[in-house]
């Protein structure tokens, strides 16, 4: 098999289409870099999904957490504190055997047993708690003279936030939850360790880069492979918010703006 017949056969099969059977032996270099490129999806599932729905309960969890209501404060602050003080492969496994339990007694919830919406959910709530303590942060910041300008303009509530407060705190916090953004899409690979199982052989990356390296016994192919796919995906996601982090900034001067500079994060 060519290797353009390779790609033609297994660069969708993690999302169920063409060649149902994974090679056996005689793995090409292009096999691994297609499988593990076809698995990737998964990951870019998981971390895009989880971003755009953890979004805006990430603003809502900022906006409770500085309520002067103590039962919402508190509210935003357990939750905000329990799925960050915990780590993420224990809130995988506790998520796994609770769905599983709840599937007995209610049978909608089968869904959530499988990896595709029950790790879905726990990236999103994840991730809704870091951001939200990262727009949390940036309300504390924002400067007392936007806020005293509004009101001098005659702006409250609804319009005040949408006008001023938002846009402001987006801006002040977009560096960190860059690199909050990035730090999801690595963590989509403890998805495979999680429990949840992968249906009919269509897993993540790190399933396919864990198939090569147990059948080849040699782990210093595919997994180098899985790296260069997420480090490539890394520079994509870095590009993608610097582009926003510029529209956020536009109306600043050039020596004033903010600018996006992801770090590396060694501690969750």
């Amino acid at each position: 098999m060519s290797c353009l017949e390779t790609i033609q056969a297994y660069a969708f099969r993690s999302v169920g289409f063409g060649e149902r059977l994974l090679p056996r032996d005689d793995f090409t270099l292009c096999q691994q870099f297609t499988l593990i490129g076809s698995g990737l999806i998964w990951n870019v599932y998981f971390a895009v999904c989880a971003l755009a729905l953890g979004f805006s309960l990430a603003v809502a969890l900022a906006v409770a957490k500085s309520s002067k209501t103590w039962a919402i404060r508190k509210l935003a602050e357990w939750f905000i504190l329990i799925f960050r003080g915990s780590p993420l492969f224990i809130q995988f496994f506790f998520a796994y055997f609770l769905f599983v339990s709840l599937k007995s007694s209610i049978p909608a919830m089968a869904p959530f047993t499988a990896a595709w919406l029950g790790a879905l959910v726990v990236l999103f709530l994840n991730t809704s708690a870091y951001a939200g303590e990262i727009f949390y942060g940036a309300l504390k910041t924002i400067p007392r003279g936007d806020i005293e300008a509004a009101d001098a303009y005659g702006m409250s509530g609804w319009t005040k936030f949408r006008s001023v407060t938002f846009p402001t705190m987006l801006r002040l916090a977009w560096p960190a939850y860059t690199n909050e953004a990035i730090f999801l899409f690595h963590s989509t690979a403890l998805v495979f360790f999680s429990g949840f199982p992968a249906w009919q052989q269509r897993g993540d990356a790190l399933y396919y880069a864990n198939y090569f390296a147990d059948k080849t016994f040699n782990p210093f192919v595919p997994y180098p492979i899985l790296a260069f796919f997420f480090i490539l995906l890394t520079l994509c996601i870095v590009g993608f918010f610097g582009r926003i982090s510029k529209r956020l900034n536009r109306h600043l001067p050039q020596g004033i703006r903010v600018r996006t500079r992801p770090k590396p994060n060694f501690f969750r």
